[in-house]
Formats: C-alpha cells, structure tokens, sequence
C-alpha cells in the first residue's frame, strides 16, 4: 500500500459524510451504460447507469444500481428483463441524455427493439440483454440482478465516468 493513508487525513474514517463518500468512489473509474426496458405496454425507458458490474460467471449474472426515485425503477420492477447498452467514447451525449430527468430520452436517438423488444442503442462498445433474476434493496438504490442471455461486442473504446467527468482509454 502506498503512504497516502492516514486515519487524520480530511474525509478518512467511520465520519466521512455523504459528500466524502461521493468524493471518495469518485477516484473508481466506471465504464458507462444505458439500462433499458420496455414497460407493460411496451413503451421503452433507459437510464445513465454506472453501477453496473459482473455479478457471477456461471450463470452468468450481472447487476445494475438503480436509484428507487428514478422512474426508470418502477419500469424494470415490473420488466421480465433489462439490457444494458455498454457506451462507446463518442456517446457523452447519450449518457448525459439518459441522466436528465425527462420524459423524452428516446426521441431522436437511434436505437433497435433487441431479444424481447429491448432497446438496444446504435454505436455501444456492447450489448447485454438479461432475463430479471430478482432485485436486492441497498439504501436509497435497488440492485437488480439480470442472467445474460445475449450479447454482442463492437470494435469500440468505452466511455469512462471518473471524478465527475468523462474520458476515454487510450490504446487500449
């Protein structure tokens, strides 16, 4: 471990705050992905997620941190599956697009009704459609599992989240 830590540092300990908390998981670097479901009456909804990681290899599970106040929620509650369109390095826009609370986020964005009309964004770095597997509540957020059951990968650089912003992987 380097010697950065000290328990005297501003922000280190059991007191941290929600601000020192924000500042702290700020320093993990997230790729970026639009989570979208169709609802009952098959009208599509997405959200900007970050919390979004493998949760199994055999099944393969992944799962998705959705805040309970967004209503991208009540969709995927009640949705028999999610996809999760992983964004490449041009689509600031559309991440910036599905974090905005409004009512309109498909209108002129290009996208395609996936396995079980999931919409599927045009451009990802990657697709990951996923039957619901049951979701978990954590705080303020609901943690919704998904078994893959498909998925396509393109020859694209990611979008990354990092302290607050956006950037890219060189050379990767």
């Amino acid at each position: 471990m380097s010697g950065n830590w000290s328990p005297r540092r501003e922000g280190a300990g059991p007191g941290l705050g929600r601000d020192g908390y924000r500042e702290l998981m700020a320093r993990l670097p997230t790729g970026v992905t639009v989570a979208t479901t169709i609802d009952q009456g098959g009208r599509p909804h997405g959200m900007t997620a970050s919390a979004v990681a493998s949760a199994s290899l055999d099944p393969p599970l992944v799962l998705v941190c959705v805040d309970r106040e967004a209503d991208f929620h009540a969709a995927v509650l009640g949705a028999r599956g999610f996809a999760l369109s992983v964004l490449a390095s041009d689509q600031e826009r559309l991440s910036r697009r599905f974090a905005d609370d409004r009512p309109d986020r498909f209108d002129g964005v290009a996208f395609w009704p996936g396995p079980g009309g999931l919409p599927l964004l045009d451009g990802a770095a990657a697709h990951v459609i996923c039957d619901s597997r049951g979701a978990h509540d954590a705080g303020d957020h609901t943690v919704f599992f998904g078994l893959v059951t498909a998925g396509t990968t393109f020859d694209r650089l990611p979008l990354v989240h990092y302290r607050g912003g956006y950037t890219t992987i060189r050379g990767a």
